[in-house]
């Protein structure tokens, strides 16, 4: 189980060897802390840290990552859109994730700080290649995190609070008005902004017309069974072993819902446009066929298409939001991804596929 020290998190990454002790030892017996120094790490969407640590005894990882939500006006937002907490929660909750993910040494939660701190392993210690939008994946690497998404979602299959109590407290996907709000005033500044990296026709939806496009979304993503998704499988949460395995980091959108929400994201934000118009097809088949589901309960090749086509509105209006702003993700990782998920958008005739599930 992941050490629990004190809910007090550290501020400004001064981490001191007390605290951070407990959370060693309780994966590493006799381990005792006498040193962490930040050698590190960024702040944007979190802040984030390498953390390396130096042994009175005992011995440990040299470094490990870790992760909290950021300065209070990134906390407070992360709550409005009710994503407070989430990590630290799902570390806590100590279930099984059978997906390549960072090893989780701790999850710290503090309420009063509307902030929690995720301290895991540092995956460059297994030579993983951190990926981001601006180096789009292959098409065997988009395979090989289907796999994984596949035996994630396998697990959790019509999972809720009576299947796993555990985790009773993981929300449906929902855009509630706050969240709406905040994702149309930030389409209102970001299409200005991304007008170059945007097809014509999408630019000229507007922001009200993106924010309904996602709640509609929203609603197919309730539809069928429900099932454990990371909530937020974008390139830039993912990561490439020396040997082909694609994992993901970042657990803190998690929710309850139809698979696609997380296919059609991972997908569309890790290919580029031309291999996604090439082979979006035969992905979405190969993650249909290594669910391990019952025949009865897997989506048909027909239904698993047209909920991929439904796909496209969620990451559009985010990576649209994100871009409106410079200090939450690099200006050219949001025009990437704003332009892939534009022209899935058109290629894929998303309004229409909508419309046939009944959104």
């Amino acid at each position: 189980m992941p050490g629990r020290p004190s809910s007090a998190i550290p501020r400004n990454w001064e981490v001191s060897a007390d605290w951070m002790t407990p959370i060693i030892a309780a994966h590493h017996p006799g381990a005792v802390v006498s040193d962490v120094r930040r050698v590190g790490g960024s702040d944007g969407t979190s802040s984030r840290a390498v953390l390396e640590l130096t042994y009175a005894s005992g011995s440990g990882p040299e470094t490990v990552f870790a992760k909290t939500k950021g300065d209070p006006l990134r906390r407070a937002f992360q709550w409005m859109t009710e994503n407070a907490f989430i990590e630290g929660r799902l570390v806590q909750s100590d279930v099984e994730l059978p997906i390549e993910h960072p090893r989780f040494y701790a999850g710290v939660v503090n309420r009063l700080q509307l902030n929690d701190m995720i301290v895991m392993e540092d995956v460059a210690h297994r030579d993983a290649v951190l990926n981001d939008a601006t180096r789009p994946l292959t098409v065997d690497e988009v395979a090989a995190g289907l796999r994984g998404l596949a035996r994630l979602h396998s697990s959790y299959w019509n999972f809720d609070s009576s299947t796993h109590p555990a985790l009773s407290w993981v929300r449906p996907c929902r855009a509630n008005a706050t969240f709406r709000f905040l994702v149309r005033l930030g389409c209102s500044r970001g299409i200005p902004r991304l007008i170059d990296h945007l097809p014509a026709e999408v630019a000229s939806l507007g922001p009200a017309a993106l924010v309904e496009l996602w709640r509609r979304q929203v609603v197919t993503v309730g539809q069928g069974p429900a099932t454990l998704l990371h909530g937020d499988a974008h390139v830039g949460n993912t990561y490439t072993l020396p040997d082909g395995q694609v994992g993901f980091y970042d657990w803190g959108v998690v929710r309850r819902g139809n698979w696609s929400f997380d296919v059609g994201y991972f997908i569309i934000s890790t290919l580029d446009v031309a291999d996604r118009r090439a082979h979006a097809a035969d992905l979405i088949e190969l993650y249909r066929r290594a669910l391990d589901v019952p025949d009865a309960q897997r989506p048909t090749s027909e239904e698993a298409w047209t909920r991929f086509r439904a796909s496209p509105p969620y990451g559009l209006a985010i990576w649209i939001t994100t871009g409106a702003e410079d200090q939450y993700q690099a200006p050219e990782v949001c025009a990437s991804l704003a332009n892939r998920f534009a022209h899935a958008f058109l290629d894929l005739d998303t309004p229409a596929a909508l419309q046939e599930l009944g959104a």
